[in-house]
């Protein structure tokens, strides 16, 4: 029988967060044509992760998460909204296999910082002239990594 606790230790010392910052953020709307077509098809606007990872020196790795909330119709009048959300981690040296360093970033480290991503994204759409905008659902890191490698 797995001990949760234990579990719960192990994960959270296999890397430790030592910054997290928005690297880059973008909300671009062109005229108030456009504003005020996107604030009735808002709705219809739709929300894009995106994770990239890069080695660094020590042990380090600095992870990119990327949301991009965006119209994939073909309107002519859109607005582009995206934040990159950078977080540098230390991974325990005792991390050999690929695959626990996939999960670390894809899925472990997201789940970490997602509230704080989250949180950042939606205050970019409020202070955007959105001020209605809610992710009703949320991501679940866990089944994304699973889908994806399973």
């Amino acid at each position: 029988m797995v001990n949760l606790k234990t579990l719960k230790k192990t994960m959270s010392e296999s890397y430790k967060i030592l910054e997290k910052y928005i690297k880059d953020m973008s909300s671009e709307t062109a005229d108030i044509e456009t504003y005020i077509f996107v604030k009735d098809y808002i709705h219809k606007y739709q929300l894009n992760l995106d994770i990239t990872s890069k080695a660094l020196k020590n042990k380090l790795v600095e992870i990119c998460t990327t949301l991009k909330f965006e119209d994939k119709e073909t309107n002519t009048k859109k607005s582009y909204f995206e934040i990159v959300f950078a977080t540098i981690i230390k991974v325990d040296d005792e991390i050999k296999e690929k695959k626990e360093l996939e999960k670390i970033i894809l899925c472990d480290v997201q789940k970490d910082i997602y509230p704080d991503l989250e949180k950042s994204f939606l205050n970019l759409l409020h202070n955007s002239g959105y001020p209605g905008i809610k992710f009703e659902k949320k991501i679940d890191f866990e089944d994304l990594y699973n889908k994806k490698f399973n």
